[in-house]
């Protein structure tokens, strides 16, 4: 038999966040019949959210909270039902939305019993946002007579035990996708399934952290060899810079995957940083989509792009502490990066610029790094001093390097500001920047009035 080489949608927690927004999707689903759509569903708007504050008062001993904060989505849940089905919720759906909500109950008595939530328990109460979502809306495809099929991701999405934080088992992943989701694929057939969780091979319930069921989508079409993944957010598409900063910031028509992949690690609110991997290894497009404009502009993700502009996109994300490490010991030696670097790993902080001098490295950390540790260990064979509240500007393009002049422009977009640390990425794609957090809005702006929106070399 053939393969059905699927396109994957996927939809934020706003775009299904209630019935309008659910026949809004719906409208795209069904134009998206004859490419024969795998729908992969976020929870409705803040369901997550209200879950684990549920979760956490239970765990606080406060039951009554609990109850009260899942009563609200319950309401929520069947209020969206009940205007999509006006003719009353159908009774799978009604039986299956009381069993849930049930379940649900059942978990919350469970954690304020024990007054403990472990990540397992959590895991399994988060889950729920994504199966009720995915089954009002599977529900409502068919009542408008849509051939709908609906998988528990559960069944393919297989992980290891690391709760919060899924690692995916890619051989299994891609075997039971082929199992259990193409024998539902097909022209003028529809097939929904969720985002964001999974399960171990023992049947316990993982979740792959916040912002997960961009990677589910993108580990689905990578497994099914999809056509395109196609993620369905509140913007349209891929931004030069965060509108909330700069308000001239506009969608990019062409990223390639190093640029998206620079620009999510450094702060881009769009896409999850694991998002692209399984697209780049499977070379399958992915397209970023307002839900509301679905005619509106739109970013492309491809392999390469070759455009030719210098930059392409700022980011920023802070904030970040540096740490600056002096040693008379670097001059002449080996071995001592080799001692500074261990530190880091066997503590666990990630690192994510760095620039050496003769005598001395400068690297920075998250805020919530553990730094009265990483001071004691690096202070018995170092200086150490430390800045924070900094934050990382990322100047992102392909060709960034080959671009003559563009230095000019940015350090004379800059002349007043103090700019306390340079680093090129190994890439070759990334220059960032570090300054103090302050000033981080003000270098954004200008940037972008300079390399961006002046255009040309």
């Amino acid at each position: 038999m053939t393969p059905i080489h699927p396109l994957i949608l996927k939809f934020g927690g706003s775009s299904v966040a209630d019935a309008a927004c659910m026949r809004q999707v719906a409208t795209l689903v069904r134009a998206a019949l004859p490419k024969a759509p795998l729908v992969v569903l976020s929870a409705m708007g803040k369901t997550t959210n209200g879950l684990l504050a549920a979760a956490h008062a239970a765990e606080q001993g406060d039951l009554p909270t609990a109850l009260e904060q899942l009563k609200a989505l319950i309401q929520h849940h069947r209020r969206a039902a009940e205007e999509l089905f006006e003719g009353g919720v159908p009774d799978g759906l009604d039986q299956g939305l009381t069993d849930a909500f049930g379940q649900i109950e059942l978990l919350l008595r469970g954690v304020a019993l024990l007054r403990e939530l472990s990540p397992r328990s959590q895991d399994a109460i988060a889950s729920f946002g994504e199966r009720l979502s995915t089954g009002i809306f599977a529900a409502f495809l068919e009542h408008q007579g849509l051939a709908t099929a609906w998988v528990d991701a559960r069944t393919v999405m297989r992980t290891d035990a690391t709760f919060g934080e899924g690692q995916p088992q890619i051989g299994l992943l891609r075997e039971l996708a082929i199992a259990h989701l193409a024998p539902h694929l097909g022209i003028d057939r529809v097939l929904v399934t969720q985002g964001y969780i999974g399960a171990t091979e023992e049947g316990l319930t993982t979740t792959l952290g916040r912002g997960g069921s961009d990677y589910s989508a993108a580990l689905f079409g990578a497994a099914l060899q999809a056509t395109e993944v196609q993620i369905w957010t509140d913007v349209e598409g891929v931004l030069t810079a965060d509108p909330r900063v700069v308000p001239g910031a506009l969608p990019i028509p062409e990223l390639s995957f190093a640029e998206a992949g620079e620009l999510a690690a450094f702060g881009a609110k769009v896409l999850h940083p694991a998002t692209i991997q399984p697209a780049v290894e499977a070379n399958i497009p992915v397209t970023v989509r307002h839900t509301g404009k679905p005619l509106g502009r739109f970013t492309t993700i491809t392999g390469e792009v070759r455009s030719g502009r210098p930059v392409t996109a700022l980011a920023s994300r802070g904030p970040i502490t540096v740490l600056t490490v002096s040693s008379t010991r670097m001059l002449a030696q080996s071995g001592f990066l080799a001692r500074l670097f261990e530190v880091f790993g066997r503590l666990g902080v990630s690192v994510d610029l760095v620039a050496t001098a003769e005598v001395s490295v400068s690297l920075t950390v998250e805020a919530d790094a553990p730094l009265k540790v990483l001071l004691k260990e690096l202070s018995a064979f170092a200086t150490v001093k430390t800045a924070e509240d900094r934050a990382i500007i990322a100047v992102v393009g392909e060709r960034l390097k080959y671009t003559a002049g563009l230095g000019s422009r940015l350090f004379g977009a800059l002349a007043d500001i103090n700019i306390e640390m340079i680093s090129m990425g190994a890439n070759e794609i990334n220059l960032s920047l570090v300054v103090n957090r302050a000033d981080e809005a003000a270098v954004l702006r200008r940037l972008h009035a300079a390399l961006i929106e002046g255009g040309g070399p």
